[in-house]
C-alpha cells in the first residue's frame, strides 16, 4: 500500500488527537500530563496553519498513520528563520517509513519557506528518535538535564539541529 503525504484537513483532527493522547499517556515524547480535548488539538493545528506553518499527514489505506508540523522555535523576531518540528506516527504503523517521509517533507517545506535551521527537542530516553534524526543530518547541540518531570522521574531534553541551507 502506498503512503500519501498531504496537507492536514479538519477531518484529520480526531486521528491526530488519538496519536497525541496515546503519546501523552504512554511515552515521554510529549511532556504533557493531561490528554487534550478535540477542541484544544484543533486550535493548536489551526494556529500553526494561520501562522503559515505546515501541518502534514501521512495517509495509508485511508487512515491517518502519522503527522508532522513545525512552528516557532522561540518568539523573538531574530528567531524567525528557526523552527521546531514534531513528527508522530500512530503506534500501529511504526516501522513502515512513515516518519521518514514526514520529516523529509517538513525539511523540503522549510527550505521552500527559506528557513535556516530546524530544531528537534527529544527526550533523552528516546534514543531511537535521536538516531532517526541523525540519519537526516541533525546534530546534537545540547542537552538540558532534568528539564521535565513525568512518570515519577526527571527527564533530559536533547536539542538537535539541522542547518537547512
Amino acid at each position: 500500500m502506498k503512503i500519501y503525504i498531504r496537507p492536514y484537513q479538519t477531518e484529520d483532527t480526531q486521528a491526530i488527537l488519538d496519536i497525541i493522547n496515546h503519546n501523552i499517556l504512554n511515552s515521554t515524547a510529549l511532556y504533557d500530563y493531561k490528554i487534550r480535548s478535540y477542541e484544544q488539538q484543533k486550535a493548536i493545528l489551526e494556529e500553526k496553519i494561520s501562522k503559515n506553518f505546515p501541518v502534514i499527514v501521512a495517509e495509508l489505506g485511508g487512515n491517518v498513520a502519522g503527522f508532522g508540523m513545525y512552528s516557532e522555535f522561540r518568539f523573538r523576531e531574530a528567531y524567525k528563520f528557526t523552527v521546531e518540528h514534531s513528527v508522530y506516527v500512530n503506534e500501529n504503523f511504526h516501522g513502515q517509513g512513515i516518519g521518514k517521509l514526514l520529516l523529509q517533507e517538513l525539511i523540503t517545506l522549510a527550505k521552500q519557506q527559506k528557513l535556516h535551521t530546524m530544531i528537534a527537542v527529544i527526550d533523552s530516553e528516546n534514543q531511537g528518535s535521536v538516531e532517526f534524526h541523525e540519519k537526516f543530518g541533525f546534530k546534537t547541540v545540547g542537552i538540558i538535564k532534568e528539564s521535565g518531570y513525568k512518570f515519577n522521574r526527571w527527564l533530559h531534553s536533547v536539542f538537535m539541529q539541522l542547518i537547512l541551507e
